[in-house]
């Protein structure tokens, strides 16, 4: 029974880790994408200032 319950448990872990990987993904596509839009849209406005839009 607890061979059992150890693999249960092993395919929840696995499942909620794959789950929680794909949402990341998810997430740092949606991060590039805003940063390249900033980036362009900072690049058109600035007029040849050499100014960037983020801080770091």
């Amino acid at each position: 029974m607890v061979p059992l319950l150890l693999v249960l448990l092993l395919a929840l872990i696995l499942f909620g880790a794959g789950f929680a990987i794909k949402i990341l993904w998810w997430v740092a596509v949606a991060v590039l994408v805003i940063w390249l839009l900033g980036f362009l849209v900072r690049s058109a406005d600035s007029g040849g200032s050499r100014s960037r839009w983020y801080r770091w």
